[in-house]
């Protein structure tokens, strides 16, 4: 029930409406019986700050970041996360006495359904070089990967991406192409992921890439889409019938909010009932 004293969280992004982190961060909410609600607020990007302003005003108590906001919204805090600077992205903001602070859940949400592999000979091959992209890479890093490879279609962000690593040790290990490049990089991948919004809900007929080009990946890659709606997309329709392990970005999903929960009512949450009530919404 809500009430006069019920306090706020959400997520901005824009578009929004297929964002389905209301619906678990909400029965986590309720499984707790703590007295919170989870909001979605469509912020275009020429509002974010004025946004920002009216969180402050009305009391919002913490919100997840999704696209375009993730780095747009880091000179606009107060405080940023050692994890969210190295990664050069945030995707969770919370309130403090001191004002806005951001941090980044991404990385444990991508690594959680990778960690019982042995990646120290892997090559990750990386679609896109927007905010996710930049959590994939560090977690890849993190994992041990061998080379790290980021493809994209603009040249100029892509050496800016590139420039922005070079004072973090994964510069040894990264290597940036454009798109053109694609079919020599992934006869070398082991784990392909892509973080475009590609084949999200409403353009769920639309991939990422080529299906001709999946035959190119060594047997037994993995392919990753970030996206968790439709489940699964074209893109790992397609790899699956490749041969290819694929994983979708539900687990992400359930992990990274799972994480920015408890930063926010500062207590344990229940991961299963997230995870639940994902699966049932899908179904």
């Amino acid at each position: 029930m809500i009430t006069g004293k019920t306090k706020l969280l959400g997520v901005i992004g824009h578009p929004i409406e297929h964002s389905l982190s209301p619906v678990m961060h909400n029965a986590a909410i309720a499984a707790l019986g703590v007295d919170y609600v989870y909001l979605p607020f469509p912020i275009d990007p020429i509002n974010l700050r004025r946004a920002l302003d009216g969180f402050e005003v009305i009391g919002l108590q913490g919100f997840s970041v999704t696209i375009p906001h993730k780095q747009a919204i880091m000179p606009l805090l107060n405080e940023i996360s050692e994890t969210a600077k190295a990664i050069g992205a945030v995707n969770t903001v919370c309130r403090t006495a001191s004002g806005w602070y951001g941090t980044n859940t991404d990385l444990d949400g991508f690594l959680a359904p990778l960690q019982s592999q042995n990646w120290a000979e892997a090559t990750a091959l990386i679609l896109g070089n927007g905010g996710a992209a930049r959590a994939v890479v560090a977690g890849c890093y993190q994992i041990g990967c061998r080379q790290i490879h980021v493809v994209g279609r603009d040249r100029q962000k892509l050496k800016t991406f590139w420039q922005s690593w070079q004072d973090h040790p994964v510069s040894a290990h990264l290597f940036v192409a454009e798109w053109q490049e694609l079919p020599d990089r992934l006869s070398q991948a082991n784990l392909l992921v892509n973080t475009t919004p590609i084949g999200m809900a409403p353009d769920a007929d639309r991939s990422p890439i080529d299906p001709a080009l999946l035959e190119k990946l060594p047997a037994g890659a993995i392919a990753y889409d970030l996206i968790y709606t439709p489940r699964p997309t074209k893109f790992l329709q397609q790899a699956a019938a490749q041969g290819c392990v694929a994983i979708d970005g539900l687990e992400m999903l359930v992990q990274q909010g799972a994480v920015a929960l408890q930063l926010w009512l500062k207590q344990s949450v229940p991961v299963e009932v997230m995870r639940s009530a994902l699966l049932d919404f899908l179904r």
